[in-house]
């Protein structure tokens, strides 16, 4: 069998019918949105209809609060700036405690600059303490940022509801939803959200295009300033091969929600199971949360998450560590940390993310290569290491 790619919360295979869309405007219809002949022309109607198609993936109100960015870290970084700049008078900002490291530093950034940062706890499901983020809530804050799902663990946060708590406040709300984005249903004008942050690359387009959700009427400063693309909100000639892909690809998630059904998160729980039954001491983390289906975060005692990540990659299974690494040094992620694991065993975490390319047969071969992986270490010379170490 070919490698096996469960590493889908770190990037998507682009979807053949997206690149398809997408290569005329490499080509052929190459011209400026901005030109007024016939080339830019094209591609102005081409970034309208990519504008419509994510508006209906989000379930947006109008095809004005769409702006196109160059991924999701623009997105959220421009969103809290934006805030933060709008109200300069407020000194505060609420996030919660697993955000993404695109919230994180712009986070720690405003910190430096003299702003209080609220970061709301989680439970050791990764539930959100919603009572500690009601209770920070505040005339004094500039803006709530809260994940919609988590990238990691892929605990859901009920951002309906915190929006709403933070509009009683008086405070903007903005969610990052880069890994809830074509994985659940949508629907931001029946919600109080303000700002919502996607990433094209997670759901099958090309990696660099992104989106910012911005509620009409909402107080914004733009990030990147220039011309007067984006209508003066988001500076530069539009990435139109980029933006007409990503909003294919929005069209083909949004068909697929309608559709129904949930076969990815039928094969990640055929997957939980096996290795729940397989591996002994096998943990998986934020099982008594709601989870987006896709992802699947486990531990296992007595195994190096570095070393079991290696072994699976030279068994032909891609997978991710809850870890980043850190002058040479694997150092545990912020996430399973915030939930409470020891740090020996939050650097053990793994992650596995699915798409809906990911097949039974692909699962049912993970599941016996993780297994013996697993199994090897912990009888062979790496366990034994890992336990005189000090």
């Amino acid at each position: 069998m070919a490698a096996i790619y469960l590493d889908n919360n770190a990037t998507t295979r682009a979807d053949p019918r997206v690149v398809e869309a997408m290569l005329p405007y490499l080509c052929e219809r190459f011209g400026n949105p901005s030109s007024r002949h016939g080339f830019g022309g094209a591609a102005a109607e081409a970034v309208r209809v990519a504008r419509r198609q994510v508006r209906g993936l989000l379930g947006a109100a109008h095809d004005s609060e769409v702006v196109f960015t160059s991924g999701g870290s623009e997105a959220d970084a421009t969103a809290i700036l934006s805030a933060a700049r709008a109200r300069p008078e407020r000194r505060e900002i609420v996030i919660s405690a697993v955000e993404h490291a695109a919230v994180l530093a712009v986070a720690r950034d405003l910190e430096a600059e003299g702003y209080r940062v609220h970061e709301i706890p989680v439970d050791g499901e990764g539930r959100l303490d919603v009572a500690a983020f009601r209770a920070a809530l505040s005339p004094r804050v500039a803006v709530a940022s809260v994940m919609w799902a988590n990238n990691e663990t892929g605990a859901l946060f009920p951002v309906a509801d915190l929006a709403e708590a933070a509009h009683a406040a008086g405070v903007p709300f903005h969610t990052d939803a880069v890994q809830a984005a074509g994985k659940v249903a949508l629907d931001l004008a029946a919600t109080r959200i303000d700002m919502l942050s996607l990433s094209g690359h997670k759901l099958h387009a090309p990696k660099g295009v992104g989106v910012l959700y911005l509620r009409q009427g909402t107080r914004f400063r733009p990030l990147l300033r220039g011309g007067h693309q984006e209508r003066g909100r988001r500076g530069g000639t539009e990435n139109v091969p980029a933006i007409v892909a990503l909003g294919a690809a929005a069209d083909l998630a949004r068909r697929a929600l309608f559709a129904g059904g949930d076969e990815v998160g039928r094969l990640r729980d055929r997957l939980q199971a096996r290795l729940l039954r397989e591996v002994p001491g096998a943990r998986v983390l934020a099982a008594g949360a709601p989870r987006v289906s896709n992802t699947l975060a486990m531990v296992f005692p007595g195994v190096e998450g570095e070393a079991l990540l290696a072994h699976l990659d030279r068994a032909g299974v891609a997978a991710s560590g809850g870890a980043a690494c850190n002058a040479g040094a694997m150092a545990a992620s912020h996430v399973p940390l915030a939930m409470g694991l020891p740090a020996a065993e939050a650097r053990g975490m793994i992650r596995f993310s699915l798409s809906r390319e990911t097949t039974a047969a692909e699962i049912e071969a993970a599941a016996g290569i993780v297994a013996a992986c697993v199994e090897g270490l912990r009888s062979g010379p790496v366990r034994r290491r890992a336990g005189a170490h000090v």
